[in-house]
């Protein structure tokens, strides 16, 4: 079975490309981040010519996450309990389902702007609820995995550089410890394999030749309870989507799991 989590940066922008991907490269499940889309415009019809069944959760701003599926879609779950929200509005930023024998989360985190802007404060709420959300799902004996674009680089080596991020959000120690704190629920960092170069970057800036120059981030992370990581076979971020036209600033991570 083959699991993958995509921020699309836009699912209209990167309809094509999305599709293109799907056809060639076997995923099974792909968790999505950052829609961008109402989820009466999300491309419900296309997917499914392909095969693939679609939970989405999505308003037309800024976010949106969605679960796609060719192994079926059940109980369905969208937000968190205990959701803080920001601004006094619920975003949509996680959707859970049970896709054949794999119950799976994606989740876009919110990004926390600046240390002392009120979206930090926000992110690491979120945090705390997206813990109390999984915690029953990650201790148990079914295959279980939280997936997207968390925001933060867990290590130092999970950037580029570390002395160009000292004092930005991302790497900060309160959000590397919300992270620790989540594992601390029963969930393990499946680490990818690059394909190329020395650290398995997921995120690279559109600004300043980033890309070329591999000046990365790993933020898009897969983090599975003990049945999930037991059976993880292959795991690599698929760097290859993220060149070319009309790419979005992130590329694929792709699991492989043997259930």
């Amino acid at each position: 079975m083959r699991i993958a989590t995509w921020n699309v940066n836009s699912i209209t922008a990167r309809l094509p490309r999305l599709l293109a991907w799907l056809e060639s490269s076997g995923t099974d499940v792909l968790c999505l981040q950052e829609a961008k889309v109402a989820e009466e415009q999300f491309p419900v019809d296309q997917l499914r010519e392909l095969g693939y069944e679609s939970a989405v959760h999505a308003t037309g701003r800024w976010n949106g996450v969605a679960v796609l599926s060719r192994v079926g879609i059940e109980d369905v779950v969208k937000g968190l309990p205990g959701d803080p929200g920001f601004d006094g509005v619920t975003e949509p930023r996680a959707i859970s389902a049970t896709c054949g024998p794999v119950r799976v989360w994606s989740v876009y985190v919110p990004n926390g702007r600046e240390v002392e802007h009120p979206h930090y404060a926000y992110k690491l709420q979120w945090f705390e609820a997206l813990k109390a959300a999984v915690a029953g799902d990650a201790g148990g004996s079914r295959p279980f995995a939280v997936l997207g674009d968390y925001n933060v680089a867990p290590t130092d080596d999970d950037v580029y550089d570390p002395a160009v991020f000292e004092g930005s959000t991302h790497v900060t120690p309160a959000e590397r410890a919300a992270l620790a704190s989540l594992r601390e629920a029963g969930l393990n960092d499946v680490v990818p394999r690059p394909l190329k170069y020395d650290h398995p970057f997921t995120y690279w800036d559109y600004r300043q030749l980033c890309f070329p120059k591999n000046r990365g981030m790993r933020i898009d992370l897969v983090y599975g309870n003990a049945p999930f990581a037991k059976a993880v076979k292959d795991a690599y971020v698929d760097r290859e989507e993220r060149k070319g036209k009309g790419a979005s600033d992130h590329a694929p991570v792709v699991v492989d799991l043997e259930v």
